[in-house]
């Protein structure tokens, strides 16, 4: 599909709304034209906002005056058009943003929670279900939300290795078969990094409130390896008031006894043992290496071992995964009883594998298995507390971050609802400052391989001088 950009600004936002609806469909962005290409979408502003849809099959426009907001304008026109002429409606309407939640709240404070549920509604086009989704997600996380103010922090680190790649993966993650010799380079500046971070936030006077070391895969380095970083944390960061020490132990296939008993004999509070799905032709056809029995083995273990705050995360609309089979996924989730289940929809990214497989196909049993998943998550306990989306998610769904109460993520809910600053160590990583006067946010970004992380550190770390200036000038 060819969408014609016409004497506007809103295309990133006109573009992720047409993929929306043209999931399996290449949309080409053109801003300039001599003619146009069938099949193709118009979007112009001129003497009034005008979208218009051309295909062998359809032909239809819609059009408004100009207003204060046109790009709101175009976004409800765009939306209407595309809804009639596919015959669907997008759970989140017009929404294109990956935190739905944060501008919920951010309505709510400003006109009144009623006023709020009624915009979603009426203008933004968002359901019914994903409308009250949004209150319950935004009262969950109230209490945590609470205690962040401008001398709050949370602390990201990076392990951006994995003992294979998921063919559905578009992070930076670098197999261990090609990258272990980068491995015994990127400790060292690794542990760097995190001393120069500390050391700002000790000039700062800054207070920590989360730890979150995630990749990646942070248990593919050796027991003596995450002892070393995990030491190291605790020597250079005041955990005194860190209500969280999160460690991704994803793979279960990088999980042993005496890695989590490094991991217990130092801070760490939570991990995250991740199945996907706990169907193994499913995990074959992903490129995972373990099996369904290695995940409960490693759950067990971690139980075993005294861990009493466990993660699963799972993902609903895996090629050749079923309603059927991620029933099963979910039913096992159930009788394993984590604290906490993340449960994400498959979002089809560029640099992704699967991306080009033949094998894609937005299936529309994708909404069934997040109902399923919500239903029986709510009869165990469970409670959504946090919540986000990204571009070409099947079925235009979200993300979900389900934990029963008392054991709701703080990392989770400060790295998306962004109420203090982040600091972020480790190659892909991202540094975000908040100004909480306002919301204002700059980020500092590390190098994102590996390798560029070690031959270009000193530049990366002249980069981080800025979290000290950022501070003279904001949150004062």
């Amino acid at each position: 599909m060819n969408l014609y950009i016409d004497n506007h600004k809103f295309h990133y936002e006109m573009e992720n709304l047409c993929r929306a609806f043209l999931f399996t469909e290449d949309v080409a962005v053109i801003h300039e034209y001599d003619t146009l290409e069938k099949p193709y979408i118009l979007t112009s502003v001129h003497d009034e906002v005008r979208v218009e849809l051309c295909t062998d099959e359809v032909r239809d426009a819609l059009s408004a005056p100009l207003c204060d907001d046109n790009e709101l304008c175009m976004g409800q026109l765009l939306y209407r058009l595309l809804s009639k002429a596919y015959d669907r409606e997008l759970p989140w309407g017009i929404l294109t943003g990956v935190r739905p939640i944060k501008l919920f709240s951010r309505l709510c404070d400003r006109d009144g929670e009623e006023a709020a549920r009624r915009l979603f509604r009426d203008t933004l086009y968002v359901s019914g279900e994903k409308t009250a989704l949004a209150k319950q997600v935004r009262d969950n996380q109230a209490a945590i939300l609470s205690r962040s103010d401008k001398r709050s922090f949370s602390l990201y680190v990076s392990i951006p290795f994995c003992p294979t790649r998921c063919n559905y993966c578009s992070f930076v993650s670098q197999t261990v078969e090609k990258a272990k010799k980068l491995i015994e380079q990127y400790i060292p500046l690794l542990l760097s990094e995190i001393r120069y971070t500390a050391e700002l936030t000790k000039e700062l006077d800054l207070r920590l409130e989360s730890v979150y070391i995630g990749g990646g895969t942070p248990t593919t380095l050796s027991a003596q390896q995450l002892d070393i970083l995990l030491s190291e944390i605790e020597a250079d960061f005041d955990l005194s008031t860190c209500a969280e020490f999160t460690v991704e132990a994803g793979r279960p296939d990088t999980v042993t006894a005496e890695k989590l008993q490094t991991l217990k004999s130092h801070r760490v509070t939570r991990i995250s043992i991740n199945p996907q799905t706990f169907s193994d032709s499913v995990l074959e056809h992903i490129g995972r290496k373990h099996t369904s029995q290695q995940t409960i083995d490693a759950y067990r273990l971690a139980r075993e071992l005294g861990f009493d705050n466990i993660n699963m995360d799972l993902i609903a609309g895996l090629t050749t995964d079923t309603p059927k089979s991620f029933e099963k996924t979910i039913d096992i989730v159930r009788e394993l009883d984590p604290e906490s289940v993340t449960v994400h929809t498959l979002a089809v990214k560029r640099s992704a594998r699967l991306n080009s497989s033949d094998a894609v196909r937005e299936h529309g049993y994708t909404a069934a298995m997040l109902a399923y998943a919500a239903k029986e998550l709510t009869a165990g306990g469970y409670e959504p507390y946090y919540l986000y989306r990204q571009s070409k998610m099947l079925s235009n769904l979200e993300n979900i971050g389900w934990a029963k109460p008392g054991f709701f993520s703080p990392y989770n809910v400060y790295i998306m609802e962004e109420t203090h600053s982040i600091l972020a160590c480790g190659a892909g990583a991202v540094t975000k400052l908040r100004d909480t006067g306002s919301d204002y946010l700059e980020r500092i970004f590390n190098f994102k391989y590996p390798y560029e992380y070690i031959s270009r550190f000193d530049e990366m770390i002249q980069r981080k001088e800025r979290v000290k200036s950022f501070y003279g000038e904001y949150n004062e």
